[in-house]
């Protein structure tokens, strides 16, 4: 594994310049990066405590079988009993337990449990015995069970997993063993856990690659050899090195090499070039550990005036804030679901995404190296006390206080380091986050500059309330948490999501940090950089509209902006039945809504043109980025159309007739409008560039539901566990998407295939969506079907009362 290797920090009067010349890796082949692997993803659940439910001799063959990763929280029904914070799903208490049969050739050999992700206060035991405890459900954690295990015998791992706090976090987490499981088979002597990482120096079309090994092994003082290939993608082996390493008495040994690459091909948005570190352990001649590793080289540059530079190239950070959950998959989303949803992000020109406000899984961000997305990492929502959570709709009534908070101060530097070990090495990565909102005013940090009331009508909450904690603690808990991150990787900078900047600025905190996001306080660019000219600022989350966006755009010393949010998630819900927070660029079911087609129009340069409609209520004034593309109103009603374009100009024609003349971009609002009378039939945008049409859109008065049309995302699955994504929608009788149809749909699916869920990205949150019954929403849905075999075809049959059934076919296997 690697890490980001350079550092050049100069302070030149109002000039700062944190340079930064990465090499990151991303393990390739196993997360945990030592051993060989087995995912254990077949186990046996129980909902609900279970006495002793972690002796090897309880019977659990009568429990549910279900498959890793797996939440259990959104296969509960929702109730208005429940929190509005984590979506009025249950938490509860929960056993998992699966059974491992491990040969007799296994002896001799060092056997790890690894887990991605448990939500929370993990327990593990293997065979009776208690392995350890971990409170918090992002983290990554491995437990040694060689002593404990019976080669050639039934052997048991147990989890307890609980959760009885259901209202801990402001959003939705999800229940259970939700992230994989692994088996690690290793030799007594092997790469440590995240044992492999480098740094490099960029010079002169030169990287110079310094391998960092570190060894675990349990024959005490011993000398072995590692050896490490640097391979490219036409798999020419571009530099390699092989070095003799002693480990101590107590198991340790640690090496540092050499390997440089001429002309190397860097990793950028636009070409995510990833070389393969292959490293190997030897015992004189025999291989006794293997590691693969994906490798993108790449420079990063922060600067205080000039914004934010890639491989030298000046450019804005166009991103956004992510939670962790989709929709009817709750917290256990399949990679396959995340790479759709990151190309989706893609294509309405995202190229930066904030974790939010946890690491989240490896998959994650090893489709971020490979689809070339900048992340800004994070670790905590909060630290030593706890934040509201709302419970009974976002911002209303009284507030609880559950959470992570009251085991931060034992676990949260052990945690952050598991953080930044295991994700240090990822090409995407360029800053760490040490906290989100901690500082928010009167939750529950303070500060007597809230009494002033110049300051004050900016705060949700005024008035400095003295029996809360001083705010103070913020900068001193900083200063703890930043040179963690510094002993682990000191190749990327540290920061966090100012909530309070007029707080904050009042303590040590902001100056704890290398570069600081704000968090909604466009207002305060121009004022803090004035009088923090060394301080390296952007928009860590920020609305969606035109002003903060061009708060980042005009401003070269704001090198971008994470809008919230990238895509809707459940939990932070309003009253009852609110789903969740729809405040998303695309929604649950992966389709773009319009203020998704509003951010085309400002991020890319593809020609595009987009039209929305919406009825003229009394407000003529209102040019609204949330208009649907409906043309379906009565005769003669006056209707605002809206246009997001990147075009110089928009035509716009009604059955064929050109509607006044061609309106030109409007920079002040990013919006093209016009008021027209409702005529059925057919509206369509030419969007001009100079004389030149460059693109066209179409929107029709759509008709009654008359068939349904499947477009499956893929027709072939690979293996056993692959999800497979159908997506579904009404058409009328020309072929158009019937965007008002709430047609019942139902799913039969036969074959080596189970139903997972259909989503149709409603916010209400009564619906059943693990049913194999559910409604279109504006004519559309999505289908998630796993499979449950390596190999067979899977038959999917979709109907819908008076329309005709639609029968696909799912293949598993990799085919001729």
């Amino acid at each position: 594994m690697g890490k980001l290797q350079y550092i050049m920090i100069r302070d030149f009067g109002i000039k700062f310049l944190l340079i930064l010349l990465f090499l990151c890796t991303n393990n390739i082949v196993r997360a945990q990066g030592f051993g060989s692997s087995q995912k254990l993803d077949q186990w046996y659940f129980h909902f609900g405590d279970v006495h002793l439910g972690g002796r090897k001799t309880l019977d659990h063959s009568q429990w549910e079988k279900v498959v890793l990763p797996h939440d259990w929280s959104v296969s509960f029904p929702a109730s208005p009993h429940l929190a509005s914070c984590t979506g009025y799903l249950p938490g509860g208490i929960a056993w998992y337990r699966t059974d491992l049969e491990i040969p007799l050739d296994s002896m001799g050999k060092r056997m790890y449990l690894y887990f991605g992700g448990v939500y929370r206060n993990s327990e593990v035991y293997i065979n009776g015995k208690w392995l350890g405890k971990r409170p918090n459900g992002y983290v990554s954690f491995l437990y040694e069970i060689t002593d404990y295990i019976n080669p050639g015998e039934k052997n048991v791992v147990a989890v307890r997993v609980d959760h009885e706090e259901d209202a801990d976090s402001r959003w939705y987490t999800g229940s259970g063993i939700y992230r994989e499981v692994q088996l690690i088979t290793a030799n007594t002597a092997h790469f440590d856990l995240w044992g492999i990482h480098y740094t490099a120096q960029i010079v002169e079309n030169r990287a110079k690659l310094n391998v960092s090994s570190q060894l675990n092994s349990s024959l005490g003082s011993t000398t072995y050899t590692v050896r490490h290939e640097l391979i490219d993608n036409l798999g020419n082996t571009v530099d390699s090195i092989s070095n003799s390493v002693s480990v101590d008495k107590n198991g340790k040994g640690h090496i540092n090499q050499k390997l440089e690459v001429d002309n190397p091909i860097l990793w950028d948005v636009d070409n995510p070039y990833l070389y393969r570190l292959k490293s190997t352990l030897y015992n004189t001649d025999k291989i006794i550990d293997t590691s693969t590793t994906s490798v993108g080289i790449r420079s990063i540059e922060f600067d205080a005036i000039k914004g934010f530079s890639l491989n030298g190239n000046n450019m804005k950070i166009k991103g956004v804030c992510l939670h962790h959950d989709a929709g009817v998959l709750g917290a256990a989303v399949p990679k396959s679901v995340w790479r759709k949803r990151i190309l989706k992000l893609k294509e309405i020109g995202v190229n930066g995404i904030r974790m939010s406000h946890n690491p989240q899984a490896t998959d994650l961000y090893d489709l971020c190296d490979e689809l070339s997305m900048l992340v800004m990492d994070e670790a905590f929502d909060e630290w030593e006390y706890p934040k509201k959570k709302w419970i009974k709709g976002w911002n209303v009534g009284k507030p609880g206080h559950q959470g992570f908070a009251k085991y931060f101060r034992e676990w949260g530097k052990k945690d952050l380091e598991s953080i930044v070990k295991r994700n240090r090495n990822h090409t995407s990565i360029i800053m760490w986050s040490i906290g989100n909102e901690v500082d928010y005013p009167n939750d529950p940090y303070s500060h007597p500059i809230l009494d002033i009331g110049s300051i004050s009508q900016h705060l949700p909450v005024r008035g400095y309330r003295k029996d809360q904690p001083h705010a103070d603690r913020l900068g001193d808990i900083a200063k703890e948490l930043v040179p963690i991150v510094k002993a682990i990787d000191s190749t990327r900078p540290v920061t966090a999501a100012i909530a309070g900047a007029i707080m904050s600025n009042e303590t040590d905190y902001p100056e704890a940090l290398d570069i600081v996001g704000y968090n909604y306080t466009e207002y305060k660019y121009d004022e803090d950089h004035a009088a923090y000219p060394n301080r390296i600022l952007f928009g860590s989350e920020t609305r969606h509209d035109m002003e903060a966006w061009k708060s980042v755009r005009d401003k070269d010393f704001i090198f971008g902006q994470f809008i919230w949010t990238g895509i809707d998630y459940l939990g932070e819900a309003g009253i009852w039945p609110s789903r969740g927070f729809t405040s998303g660029m695309i929604d649950l079911a992966n389709n773009i809504k319009p203020r998704g087609y509003f951010r085309q129009s400002l991020w890319t340069d593809k020609p595009m043109v987009y039209l929305g409609t919406y009825p003229l209520e009394g407000n003529d004034d209102e040019l609204s980025i949330d208009a649907p593309s409906i043309w379906n109103y009565v005769l003669g009603q006056k209707i605002r159309v809206v246009c997001y374009t990147n075009t110089e100009k928009v035509v716009l024609f009604l059955n064929g007739k050109k509607v006044g003349k061609a309106k030109k971009y409007d920079d002040v609002t990013g919006i093209i409008h016009w008021d027209i009378p409702y005529e059925k039939g057919v509206l369509k945008a030419v969007g001009h560039n100079g004389k030149e049409i460059v693109t066209t859109t179409v929107l029709h008065t759509s008709e009654k539901p008359e068939s349904l049309r499947l477009k499956m995302e893929q027709s072939r699955l690979s293996s056993k566990n692959d999800v497979a994504i159908i997506k579904v929608s009404a058409v009328d009788t020309n072929g158009n998407l019937a965007n008002l149809a709430s047609n019942e749909i139902t799913c039969t699916v036969s074959g080596p295939g189970t139903l997972l869920g259909i989503e149709n990205a409603s916010d209400n949150v009564a619906e059943d969506y693990t049913n194999n019954s559910h409604r279109l929403l504006n004519g559309k849905a999505t289908i998630y079907i796993r499979a449950t075999k390596d190999s067979g075809d899977i038959d999917v049959h979709i109907s819908s009362p008076y329309l005709a059934t639609v029968v696909e076919k799912l293949q598993i296997g990799k085919g001729e």
